[in-house]
């Protein structure tokens, strides 16, 4: 039974259906799922790396608008979405729109419109804060409550796949979360946050000390905690949520902990901001400095408030825990 579920340590466990489990979230949260007895459908584009007790997996290599889930479905009460065609920095589609709007948008509402008709009780769709907007003047927040801003093509298709299946909530059974991530990091990160642990790793002078903005960041085991808690939580439902590690940084203070937490005495000096945008103009980079520099920060009070959820790791054990990982794959040690 799943309504009016206060807790998730009932016998009778609620049987899941999660898409992108070989993802960089997807993974840890399955194996979270599998961790906690949740009996798991798992569907994938590929053959996942791992078996995991409990864990029942198809493949789907094209996720579209014409899937057919009827057997993925069967007996499932609740869908976690965390596939979709994700942000792409060097874009090579001719239609990009097209292109987001087919998978985060199509393929979503037809998964959706299944698992209403399964009888499903609730659909967790994992967003984007680029759905709220790139960028917040310092010492203001995102609310869930703000009017969307979403300023490129994967925001503006995370926006109408929420529009939709909240549409979708009010004429069917179905519940609906949507939970809005800022900057997921975590052991496998990749991108610009792992850019910073292997600038730190080498030793190399990094200007940025004195970088005025705020940046909010969710470590991937808080994410996952605030997932399983919106399996069951009677609150959760029809809700819009953002989630943070609860602790907005500088770019500078981000990096200073990053080198503790991986033993380094990187030095980090301060240069005006407005010579390193002038730098990064020259050379191309106007985009990169603004992720680095500008500010984003989300409020998680609702979050917190309502669901009654704090992060339960503190950003410095994240870091550590984020650290380790990067200097054992370097070493070829496994994680673990």
């Amino acid at each position: 039974m799943f309504d009016g579920l206060n807790s998730a340590s009932c016998s009778q466990m609620p049987k899941v259906l999660l898409t992108g489990g070989t993802g960089f979230v997807g993974r840890p949260l399955l194996e979270a799922l599998a961790t906690a007895k949740y009996p798991v459908v798992s569907v994938t584009r590929k053959s996942p790396p791992i078996t995991l007790c409990g864990v029942h997996s198809y493949v789907l290599p094209i996720f579209s608008d014409s899937n057919n889930w009827d057997v993925p479905l069967k007996g499932v009460e609740v869908v976690i979405h965390s596939a979709g065609r994700v942000h792409i920095m060097n874009e090579v589609h001719s239609n990009p729109l097209q292109a987001f709007r087919e998978v985060n948008v199509g393929a979503t509402l037809n998964l959706a419109r299944q698992a209403a008709e399964a009888g499903v009780k609730r659909f967790i769709f994992i967003s984007s804060v680029k759905v709220n907007g790139e960028e917040t003047g310092r010492n203001r927040a995102f609310k869930p409550s703000d009017a969307p801003a979403p300023l490129d093509d994967y925001g503006v298709s995370k926006l109408e796949a929420e529009q939709a299946l909240m549409a979708l909530a009010k004429q069917t059974a179905m519940s609906v979360t949507i939970i809005r991530p800022v900057l997921v990091y975590g052991p496998g990160v990749k991108a610009n946050f792992e850019k910073m642990l292997a600038a730190i790793d080498k030793g190399l002078p990094l200007p940025f000390r004195t970088i005025n903005n705020r940046r909010s960041l969710v470590f991937i085991d808080n994410l996952i905690d605030l997932i399983l808690l919106c399996i069951h939580h009677p609150k959760a439902a029809n809700r819009i949520f953002l989630v943070s590690d609860g602790e907005d940084l500088s770019i500078g203070q981000i990096l200073q902990k990053l080198a503790v937490a991986m033993n380094k005495k990187t030095p980090i000096f301060a240069c005006p901001q407005f010579i390193l945008e002038l730098a990064a103009s020259v050379v191309g980079k106007k985009e990169f400095f603004q992720r680095l520099c500008g500010s984003l920060q989300v409020d998680i009070s609702d979050t917190r408030q309502l669901l009654g959820w704090s992060p339960p790791i503190g950003i410095d054990e994240a870091f550590a825990i984020t650290a380790r990982y990067y200097k054992e794959k370097k070493s070829g040690i496994p994680y673990g």
